[in-house]
C-alpha cells in the first residue's frame, strides 16, 4: 500500500480545516461550505483512481 495517499489526504483535511476556521471566522460560512465539499471531491477522486488502479490490476491477474 502506498503510504503516500494517507499523508496526501491528512494534509488535504489539514488544509481544509484552517481554512475553514478562517472562512467563518470572517463570516464566510457559504465559502467554509464550498471549501469543504472541494476537499471532499478532491479526496473521492483521489480514492476513485486508486480503486480504478485496483480492478486493472485484478482484472490482469485473473486474464480478465
Amino acid at each position: 500500500m502506498d503510504v503516500n495517499i494517507i499523508f496526501k489526504i491528512a494534509a488535504i483535511g489539514i488544509i481544509v480545516s484552517i481554512l475553514n476556521q478562517v472562512l467563518i471566522r470572517s463570516g464566510k460560512e457559504e465559502m467554509a461550505m464550498m471549501t469543504t465539499l472541494t476537499g471532499v471531491i478532491v479526496v473521492l477522486m483521489m480514492v476513485i483512481g486508486l480503486i480504478s488502479r485496483l480492478f486493472d490490476s485484478v482484472r490482469t491477474m485473473f486474464q480478465l
